[in-house]
């Protein structure tokens, strides 16, 4: 019983996922020779060599990690909270679309429709225009930008933030090991965290 509950806890949970080279729609390529690894989107071959040599791919993966929700991506990576990620769906589903009707259909604050809305077309992610009224005078409208643009920057600026969390997690290996170099009779005690945090 012990061994089967073991075996059981081994296995991934329903709410990971675990790097699949046969059936993943993506790739991960690392050197033989040294630690760069490289992730690649739809192709088959390895996306560059590395010490004039082709980048092998990865196929030992034993971590498990959290499915991705695209919400939680976008509020991640681009650093978007509810209001502004409701905002852009919004626009992308029903515009092009002013600031004040974009505020009724949501029922958010003016202020916060045009705040997000200036910073999701300075992302990329909207745009926006002009539009002659009928009684007069001109508005702003908002638009969802050509999709295979949006797709483009929104990977790409993952891509960075994905490099970004991969530098992050390299510096604190590295200052992890040397803390413990200095120190090999204690354990990693919580003050290295917040002074690593602190860096």
């Amino acid at each position: 019983m012990a061994d089967h509950e073991a075996s059981q806890s081994e296995e991934a949970q329903p709410d990971e996922v675990q790097y699949d080279p046969m059936s993943s729609r993506y790739d991960l390529f690392e050197c033989p020779e040294c630690d760069n690894v490289v992730l690649a989107l739809g192709r088959d071959e390895p996306p560059m060599s590395c010490h004039d040599k082709p980048m092998e791919r990865v196929t030992d993966v034993e971590m498990s990690v959290k499915p991705p929700d695209v919400k939680q991506v976008l509020l991640q990576a681009f650093g978007l909270p509810k209001a502004g990620l409701d905002i852009c769906l919004c626009v992308i589903g029903e515009g092009p679309l002013s600031a004040n009707e974009v505020a009724e259909s949501l029922g958010y604050d003016r202020s916060t429709i045009t705040r997000y809305l200036n910073t999701l077309v300075d992302m990329g992610l909207l745009r926006r225009s002009e539009l002659n009224r009928e009684e007069g005078g001109v508005v702003n409208v908002y638009h969802s930008v050509d999709l295979e643009r949006m797709r483009r920057e929104t990977l790409i600026g993952f891509y960075v933030w994905a490099g970004e969390a991969a530098a992050l997690i390299e510096d604190a290996n590295v200052t992890k090991q040397d803390y413990l170099d200095e120190n090999p009779d204690q354990e990693l005690p919580e003050l290295f965290w917040e002074s690593f945090r602190d860096k």
